[in-house]
């Protein structure tokens, strides 16, 4: 359940570490996103000299949350963090080259495929 407001860690190599979000897409009155949705962020950390800057406003796909969600087949995955990957401009590719920590495998049923390709362990 990410909402405005919720700190995100960056689970890329843009040189982003943690970005908070600000908007949740996907219609006016919507609340929450979750694995697989794309957020609005203000990167609050960055690492110098990268790609991505303090206080640049991107788009990012959740890849990891904490509250738990449920499958189609009737289990439930819960991570220790909740993250996302930074996307290029408005399309569904990565801005970074790599994908670090693990990957939850509903981000390549909802099409993206090169993330969840990069990616080292899909869970």
């Amino acid at each position: 359940m990410i909402q405005p407001q919720t700190m995100l860690k960056i689970a890329d190599n843009t040189g982003a570490k943690i970005a908070q979000c600000f908007k949740v897409l996907g219609g006016s009155r919507r609340r929450y996103a979750q694995i697989g949705d794309i957020v609005v962020a203000a990167v609050k950390k960055a690492e110098p000299r990268k790609a991505v800057k303090k206080h640049d406003k991107v788009r990012a796909v959740i890849v990891r949350q904490k509250k738990e969600y449920k499958r189609s087949d009737g289990s439930y995955i819960r991570f220790d963090d909740n993250a996302a990957v930074i996307l290029e401009g408005t399309s569904k590719e990565p801005k970074g080259g790599r994908i670090l920590g693990p990957v939850a495998r509903e981000i390549k049923e909802k099409g993206f495929e090169k993330i969840a390709g990069m990616a080292k362990d899909l869970v």
